[in-house]
């Protein structure tokens, strides 16, 4: 089954104290590059948020290097084309998605473009509002 990975699971993954670890971490070590994927642009993704935690013992750049490589030995980074990254913010736009929405609208446009059969989130709200179509494959892990 080919499965996609918001980045809000590929964090929860690689810290202990989010309290969806131990499931975003069990789905993560069961993935590889042939049926998993993630954004190309999650990498970028990834190393902002985690390296920006609030926590006392926070990732830094060194040790967050080999985690995206990790994320890279697992999954297959997906990336749009110029026309598919336009026309999926035109989309958005015309439905109103303010914000940061418009990460979320382009990474679903990378996991349709991958033939995920799942999309693990944690940001079920927004991914299931932003792409209709697509809520029966978006859940938690």
């Amino acid at each position: 089954m080919k499965v996609f990975f918001d980045t809000s699971v590929l964090i929860a993954a690689f810290w202990l104290e989010h309290p969806g670890h131990k499931e975003s971490l069990a789905v993560f070590s069961r993935s590889g590059p042939e049926r998993a994927y993630c954004g190309l642009h999650t990498l970028g993704e990834f190393y902002s948020s985690i390296t920006a935690l609030p926590i006392h013992n926070r990732f830094d750049p060194q040790t967050t290097l080999p985690l995206i490589m990790e994320i890279r030995t697992r999954c297959t980074p997906v990336s749009l084309t110029e026309k598919e990254y336009v026309t999926t913010i035109e989309t958005a736009a015309n439905n109103g998605f303010k914000s940061g929405m418009i990460y979320d609208a382009l990474l679903l446009r990378c996991a349709e473009k991958s033939g995920a059969e799942v999309i693990y989130t944690w940001n079920l709200k927004h991914f299931r509002m932003l792409a209709p179509a697509l809520a029966d494959k978006i859940r938690t892990p």
